[in-house]
């Protein structure tokens, strides 16, 4: 399936170039004047806030939408694609943060979806899914559903369809933000076949640390303009982050407050808990006014006491364990029993279950404040509607055009505050934060933390579950590492180390 001449790989002319491209939605432009060029066998990284303008590029490129001003330029000759089917017919295909299969058909046909023959069988065509999955390095099942796959497997079904079309630019829109580092590294590694056959990538991930390493070019946007575009050998993280913020930042790890607050007094005692095979005798507690971090492995356990604690989940009924707010056993069969005790649970995946996308930033910001009404939700006005609103989205800086904007439009960071700030008006005892910086840019994260620090200067019991080791290392007060269901160790952050966390979430 290898779609080039050997002559190809030497071409040192660009095999896509984008020149003076501009994106105008209403009287803001998303991108403006932006030049970037895509050679035969490399990797072009894409950096930036969220906002900056790297999804609107990917998909001008892609023919999901189309250019204000500039052009496209593809294998020479200047290209307006109408539709992505357009681009993917030239050889240009993208590959989303949330894959674009259809989840209810087959892996095979999945693959072969645009390009079905008026005369064919399944056997056929299963047979060509298989050699080209194996031909990346890919094996499952091609009569499996698609509902059925991971995130990653999904992603490599994404890639096996785009070579199918014999696509000779594939972008990669955040494909790491859900994988697990094995999962990475597989990825990583079919990046590399990709290349030797002399596919064109663009790579667009807030983890600068894997650009650096992935990627021969760097480009980094700001407020929809081309700021930087220099070698990846050429560059450091801290030069990055520079450019995207337009701002020194400190990334040392050094913490912007002090390193270990003491505790309060005990709000939540986890004793013993049990739950399937996920969680097997975990305990811990919380205490007021300091931030725990549990850091670990995807598959630790984390995630499923947490939605225990809040209300999602349900521990086993007989042996299961206890769990006690201020000194009370508690036992909640719903999420609305443990926000009414004043336990919020903020997801890890946002847009499946944080907000509702159709709705306004105000309509879902408004839904936390009634969630812990009882009667006075039923009088409620627009001006108080309003006015929650706009002092939430002060106070968690979401960045938008006004009240009205609908969720689903905001870049992932400002998605991320919109949900902070319907859990935090809440008024909460005990906040859980589950990968509360997840496909999010170094600024927003940054103000992310902030946050985190403010609702536990307030008093409040805040547990953050990271996969992040500089993240667990900056946000916590006290870090418990976990392992099979269980807590195997707590560090004073202090004292720990990005190695020693790993090793005890991993021997």
């Amino acid at each position: 399936m290898n779609p080039f001449s050997p002559q190809d790989a030497n071409n040192a002319s660009p095999v896509l170039q984008v020149s003076g491209g501009g994106k105008l939605y209403g009287d803001s432009w998303a991108i403006r004047a932006v030049d970037v060029s895509l050679h035969v066998g490399q990797c072009l990284g894409l950096a930036g806030e969220n906002g900056a303008g790297k999804s609107t590029l990917s998909k001008a490129i892609a023919g999901a939408i189309r250019l204000t001003e500039g052009e496209i330029t593809y294998l020479g000759e200047k290209q307006v694609f109408k539709a992505p089917i357009d681009a993917l017919r030239c050889g240009i295909a993208i590959v989303y943060q949330e894959t674009s299969l259809v989840s209810s058909m087959t892996v095979a046909q999945n693959v072969h979806l645009g390009t079905e023959k008026l005369f064919h069988t399944r056997r056929s065509s299963t047979i060509q899914a298989v050699q080209l999955l194996q031909s990346i390095g890919f094996h499952v099942d091609p009569s499996a559903l698609v509902s059925t796959l991971s995130a990653a497997q999904k992603q490599m079904v994404e890639i096996a369809r785009a070579l199918h079309w014999n696509a000779r630019v594939l972008i990669f829109d955040e494909p790491t933000a859900t994988l697990t580092p094995e999962e990475k590294q597989h990825l990583f590694a079919l990046f590399g076949q990709l290349k030797q056959r002399g596919v064109a990538l663009v790579f667009i991930s807030h983890a600068l640390e894997e650009l650096l390493d992935q990627c021969e070019t760097i480009s980094v946007l700001r407020d929809g303009e081309l700021v930087l575009c220099e070698p990846a050998t050429s560059l450091t993280r801290e030069e990055i982050v520079k450019h995207m913020v337009g701002r020194e930042m400190s990334l040392s790890g050094s913490r912007t407050w002090p390193s270990h607050a003491s505790a309060g007094e005990k709000t939540v005692s986890v004793e013993n808990i049990y739950m399937g095979q996920a969680v097997k005798g975990m305990s811990f507690s919380l205490y007021a006014g300091q931030v725990t971090v549990m850091a670990g492995l995807v598959g630790a356990g984390r995630t499923e006491v947490a939605k225990i604690l809040s209300g999602s989940f349900r521990r086993r009924f007989l042996h299961g364990g206890r769990i006690y707010l201020d000194g009370k056993p508690i036992r909640y069969r719903t999420p609305a029993q443990a926000i009414r005790d004043g336990i919020v649970y903020v997801t890890e995946d946002r847009r499946a279950n944080g907000f509702f996308e159709t709705m306004s930033i105000e309509e879902n910001i408004f839904i936390g404040w009634e969630a812990i009404q009882r009667w006075t939700k039923f009088f409620s006005s627009k001006s108080q509607s309003r006015r929650i609103a706009e002092h939430w989205m002060a106070n968690v800086d979401i960045r938008a055009a006004g009240l009205s904007s609908l969720v689903k439009h905001l870049s992932g960071g400002n998605q991320q505050k919109v949900v902070f700030a319907r859990a935090i008006l809440q008024k909460p005892k005990v906040v859980i934060f589950d990968e509360p910086t997840k496909g999010v840019d170094v600024g927003a994260a940054k103000d992310i933390h902030r946050v985190i620090r403010e609702l536990a200067e307030n008093g409040v019991a805040v547990l953050v579950i990271s996969s992040s080791l500089p993240e667990v290392l900056e946000v916590a007060d006290r870090i418990l590492v976990t392992r099979l269901g269980r807590v195997v160790e707590e560090m004073d952050p202090r004292d720990a180390t990005p190695e020693r966390i790993m090793f005890a979430a991993t021997y």
